[in-house]
């Protein structure tokens, strides 16, 4: 049996599939798990990395109506998953992968991805920003009175 925290990372493997998917981040993130599943076994990378895959192509062919269900349902079924994994090992292998599966999460995180169009605006007098890697687009600076 799982432990919270382990349970706990489980979800956040679902999570982070679902959030990877459709990114710049995804083929890394796809290997990095994919590996991570196989355990050293060719042929079980193989079939995790086709499974990712399907998983992103349904959430990529998903309609707007149904998106939400989809991505959860796919979330979920990663973390049973990520337990099931988790649970096959013993205390030092998990504390391992655990350890392996935050570094892959957390490079997950920072990317995002945003289907449709983004607005960013700026309405009297407060700011807006928009940060993506090296590029950052802000509104532009307010001139006081004497400028104007």
């Amino acid at each position: 049996m799982l432990d919270q925290a382990m349970i706990a990372l489980a979800s956040a493997g679902g999570a982070a599939v679902v959030q990877a998917a459709g990114t710049d981040a995804w083929q890394g993130f796809r290997d990095r798990v994919a590996r991570l599943f196989g355990r050293g076994r060719p042929a079980d990378v193989q079939v995790t990395a086709q499974r990712l895959d399907r998983t992103a192509a349904e959430l990529a062919a998903a309609d707007p109506g149904t998106l939400v269900v989809v991505r959860g349902r796919a979330a979920a079924s990663w973390q049973t998953r990520f337990e099931d994994l988790i649970e096959g090992l013993d205390a030092s292998e998990r504390q391992l992968l655990a350890s392996e599966l935050r570094r892959i999460f957390e490079a997950a995180q920072r990317s995002i991805s945003i289907a449709g169009d983004v607005r960013v605006e700026a309405d009297r007098g407060s700011a807006a920003a928009v940060v993506m890697g090296d590029v950052s687009i802000t509104n532009p600076t307010r001139p006081d009175a004497a400028q104007a």
